[in-house]
C-alpha cells in the first residue's frame, strides 16, 4: 500500500471544511458526512484498489481526528486553567483522551468510504474505462 499524501491531505481538508459547516447544520450527520466524504475522496484519488483506498481514507480520518484532538486538550487545558494547574492538567488529559476515542470513531467511517473510492477507481482502471475527452471544435 502506497500513501498518496496529496489525496491524503485533500481529503483532511474537505473533512475539515464539511464536518465544520455540516456540523453547525446538522450537528452529528454533518460531522460523520464530513468524515465519510472526505475518506471517499481520499481513497478515490489513491485508487489502485481497496487495500490502497482504505488505507488513504483511514489516514485522512485520522489526521483529521488528531488535529481535532489537540484543539479540544489545548482548550480544555486553557478552561481547566481556571481551577488551578493541577486542573488544568486532568482538563487537558482527559480531553485528549476523549479527542482520541473520537479520532478513531472518525477513522474509521473514512477508511470505509475510502475503500469505496479505492475500488471504484480500482475496477474502473482493470475494466479498461478512460475518461472521456472533451469536445473540440
Amino acid at each position: 500500500m502506497a500513501t498518496n499524501w496529496r489525496a491524503v491531505i485533500l481529503g483532511f481538508i474537505v473533512m475539515v471544511i464539511i464536518g465544520t459547516f455540516g456540523g453547525v447544520v446538522i450537528p452529528v450527520v454533518g460531522t460523520i458526512g464530513g468524515g465519510i466524504i472526505g475518506g471517499f475522496i481520499a481513497g478515490y484519488m489513491a485508487g489502485e484498489g481497496i487495500g490502497n483506498g482504505t488505507w488513504n481514507g483511514l489516514l485522512a480520518g485520522a489526521f483529521g481526528g488528531i488535529v481535532g484532538a489537540i484543539l479540544l486538550a489545548v482548550g480544555g487545558a486553557l478552561i481547566g486553567s481556571v481551577a488551578g494547574p493541577v486542573g488544568s492538567v486532568l482538563a487537558g488529559t482527559g480531553v485528549l483522551l476523549t479527542g482520541i476515542v473520537i479520532a478513531l470513531l472518525f477513522a474509521i467511517p473514512s477508511g470505509i468510504a475510502g475503500a469505496l473510492g479505492g475500488w471504484l477507481k480500482g475496477s474502473r482502471q482493470k475494466r479498461g474505462v478512460k475518461p472521456a475527452k472533451p469536445a473540440t471544435r
